[in-house]
């Protein structure tokens, strides 16, 4: 165990890019939404690689659009993201997809050494839902919390929400600047990803950066 973190008792933990690879979901369902407004005339045709796209993992679906395409339609923009979530779904349903080596091993270790986790993450609902299903999420966590139930606020702003219902010494395990600055504005530990999807300085500042999602049994 690191002694810094020797007396944390709750661990939130982003999931996409730190326990769940996305990528592999995201590119085929946002390159299916990508087809839908150049068939509408509203993009041009190209293609599109990994590193591209991973660029909006760990943001909010509004977010990510008003990142991509600030002036769409907003009727158009919610074409997309249903086409985004269906695609995601059907993917899901069909065992594509795929969490990083022991993501699983890991969970069931902090749960097993006592430690409160909690699932922290700016997806939907429908998301959270689906992958709890395929994974069984709901053995590992107290509580799966998404960004759609909290009015899509910022994850620094859900946290502040949350951690009032779990043990005061905290960390916060996650792979963006969302992970890191709902951290510090909380007052919490800090643990960077560097495996996940990280811009580079993102993760500058973090208390601990791990390059395997298995460190945490490392560290704590």
């Amino acid at each position: 165990m690191d002694k810094k973190f020797e007396r944390v008792k709750t661990i939130f933990l982003d999931y996409d890019g730190c326990l769940h690879d996305s990528v592999r979901l995201y590119l085929p369902a946002f390159e299916k939404a990508y087809a839908h407004l150049v068939d509408r005339g509203i993009a041009p045709p190209r293609e599109w690689e990994e590193k591209e796209v991973s660029r909006w993992l760990g943001m909010s679906c509004h977010e990510m659009w008003t990142s991509f395409l600030p002036d769409l339609d907003p009727s158009v923009r919610d074409e997309c993201m249903d086409i985004i979530k269906d695609e995601q779904k059907v993917l899901t349903g069909a065992g594509k997809a795929v969490l990083y080596p022991a993501a699983l091993e890991t969970l069931a270790y902090l749960k097993d050494r006592g430690y409160r986790t909690v699932f922290l993450s700016n997806c939907r609902k429908y998301y959270r839902d689906c992958h709890a299903l395929a994974f069984g999420l709901d053995e590992y966590f107290d509580e799966l919390a998404c960004s759609e139930e909290y009015d899509n606020v910022p994850k620094h702003e859900m946290l502040r929400r949350i951690k009032g219902r779990y043990p005061p010494e905290m960390a916060i395990v996650g792979d963006r600047w969302h992970d890191m600055e709902a951290g510090r504005k909380n007052g919490i530990y800090t643990v960077g990803c560097a495996y996940g999807f990280a811009r580079p300085g993102e993760l500058d500042g973090a208390d601990r950066i791990i390059n395997d999602v298995r460190e945490l049994m490392e560290i704590f």
